[in-house]
């Protein structure tokens, strides 16, 4: 049983930040709201599967994935074993996101940096080769792949069930569906800002953007992509942002605005699109309002 994503599913940081009585309440809503799926973040609260599990465990039908385990962060022997047992437990409704993270990052908490790619396809190899002694699924769950660049993007495709790109413009979605072809999946994020003001919508865009603009030469690799397809320039990160490299990024407005720019993204090519809700206020904020109107507007 393969799981259906659903066309729209919510992309979220805030889980972590939240007691986890307030965090069953908001998925439990995302669910009857009609999300297909949830995905989240992993930081430095939750283990990705452990939180996984409680979520899945809370609801009866929304698909949860992790968005994305961090591969640094896990033994492949042991996040097999727990992709398996969430698999066997929750059929159709797991997804693995499995990504490299940023080297700053993997280096501060004193792991080796590897090459992205054969790092990955190592781990992978790793984890196909566990031995299992528990029942399994009658199915595996799928994995994806946070893939940006055309190499992880082909890994993604030949490897696993798909791609799943993290804060990038429709014009990327294009890029890459033509490179994973259209047999795999692609679970694409849209961070979204949405307010009735356009003027409030578009400052709460910004402010959301600035510091991954602010990371642009520790990890340049997204910024260097949305250049190259888009035809920005460095100008464009200067500031805190353009006006045009924002509005690329973030869809901003009402609800109804910002629908008709996550239709932008399926005619991009994505066969869902996952929206991460940008608030003006801290991580925490689970952003139940913006979602209700974004449902609404999407019904």
């Amino acid at each position: 049983m393969r799981p259906e994503l659903g066309r729209l599913g919510v992309w979220t940081w805030a889980f972590d930040r939240q007691p986890w009585a307030k965090v069953t309440e908001a998925v439990a809503e995302m669910e009857e709201l009609g999300y297909g799926t949830v995905w989240f973040g992993e930081g430095a609260g939750r283990d990705a599967t452990t939180q996984a599990a409680l979520l899945l465990a809370a609801t009866k039908r929304i698909v949860v994935a992790p968005g994305i385990a961090n591969i640094y962060r896990h033994y492949p022997e042991t996040l097999a074993q727990s992709e398996r047992a969430l698999a066997e437990a929750f059929p159709g409704r797991f997804v693995l996101g499995l990504g490299v993270g940023a080297r700053r990052i993997t280096e501060a908490r004193g792991r080796q940096w590897g090459p992205p790619l054969s790092t990955m396809r190592d781990y992978l190899d790793a984890m196909d080769a566990a031995t299992l002694t528990a029942p399994g699924p009658a199915e595996p769950s799928p994995r994806v792949l946070a893939a940006l660049g055309p190499k992880m993007l082909r890994l993604a495709a030949e490897r696993t069930w798909g791609a799943h790109p993290f804060l990038l413009p429709a014009e990327h979605t294009a890029y890459a569906r033509e490179i994973v072809g259209p047999g795999a999946v692609l679970a694409v994020h849209q961070a979204v800002a949405v307010h009735p003001d356009p003027v409030r919508a578009k400052e709460i865009a910004r402010a959301g953007v600035a510091g991954w603009i602010a990371q642009a030469e520790v990890v340049p690799s997204r910024w260097n992509l949305v250049k190259e397809l888009t035809g920005f320039d460095e100008s464009d990160l200067a500031g805190g942002g353009s006006d045009r490299l924002v509005d690329a990024m973030v869809a901003a407005g009402d609800a109804g605005t910002v629908a008709e720019r996550i239709r932008r993204q399926f005619d991009a090519g994505a066969d869902h699109v996952c929206v991460g809700v940008m608030t003006g206020a801290a991580e925490a904020e689970l952003a139940l309002d913006e979602l209700r109107q974004l449902a609404e507007a999407l019904r």
